[in-house]
């Protein structure tokens, strides 16, 4: 029997599935994945080593411990209540964003249902997960999640609740990083930088400001502190952030992120 069965094999499912073999949690025999799209199988299979199925995917999940369905919200239905009878007695992983518990349940007949909320850096093994899972869902189902996303990252158990919080923050996080890399460059290239070295500084500066806050466990605040000298040039570029609201702009953001999240798990 297959310790886990993939439903999708996009590239979030890649990348769990790669983090999985490489950590040593599990090795490509020990998992199993289906996808309708002969060409998604064969590049999963090719990066993964793992047999992937395309017509069917029934044997795969009788033959499985645990369910990971990794396909987009729409296609949540069609992936999983044809095989209801199935399912019921197995664990279901969900990392369809803003699909509930309670529609997982209803959809796959599943008792057992852990909803997750990755992110993208998942992709090179650098991800940020929280999950939170059904009444019937047991401290053996929980553990095996926290492994999963684990070997990807890191992953934190939290109220289902919190999961719209959790998407604006993590989930969508990503893009913010992005956005203040581009213009920290930007503004690198407007005083005379070229665009690669400015951009090569932009993105080495926000891995290691990162790194600072893991390693030496201070709050970002205390860090920020010490880099910044009375009327020096720190100072006031953050005179100039905070005149235009930059912390208050950001917090926004990621509110404006959790209420459109919870907009789309009503539909």
């Amino acid at each position: 029997m297959k310790k886990l069965f993939f439903i999708g094999s996009g590239k979030m499912a890649t990348a769990i599935a790669g983090g999985l073999i490489s950590s040593g949690t599990f090795s490509a025999d020990e998992l199993g994945a289906f996808d309708p799209s002969s060409a998604a199988a064969e590049c999963f299979q090719k990066i993964t080593g793992i047999k992937v199925i395309s017509d069917d995917p029934a044997s795969g999940i009788s033959d499985a411990e645990a369910i990971l369905v990794a396909v987009k919200p729409q296609m949540i239905v069609s992936a999983l209540s044809p095989y209801k009878e199935l399912l019921k007695d197995k664990l279901l992983i969900s990392i369809a964003a803003g699909v509930s518990i309670d529609k997982l349940q209803e959809i796959s007949g599943c008792r057992k249902v852990v909803r997750v909320m990755p992110n993208t850096p998942a992709l090179v093994g650098k991800g940020a997960a929280a999950y939170a899972s059904s009444e019937k869902a047991g401290d053996a189902d929980e553990k095996l999640a926290e492994k999963i996303f684990s070997s990807v990252g890191i992953a934190l158990k939290m109220r289902e609740c919190d999961l719209d919080a959790v998407t604006a923050l993590s989930g969508s996080g990503p893009a913010y990083v992005f956005e203040f890399i581009q213009a920290l460059a930007d503004g690198g290239v407007a005083e005379g930088l070229s665009r690669d070295a400015a951009l090569m500084l932009a993105v080495q500066t926000v891995i290691g400001a990162a790194e600072m806050v893991v390693r030496t466990g201070e709050h970002p605040a205390g860090l920020k502190d010490k880099v910044t000298s009375p009327a020096g040039t720190t100072s006031r570029a953050l005179e100039e952030l905070e005149s235009r609201s930059f912390t208050g702009t950001v917090i926004k953001a990621v509110r404006a992120a959790a209420a459109r999240s919870r907009e789309l798990g009503k539909c």
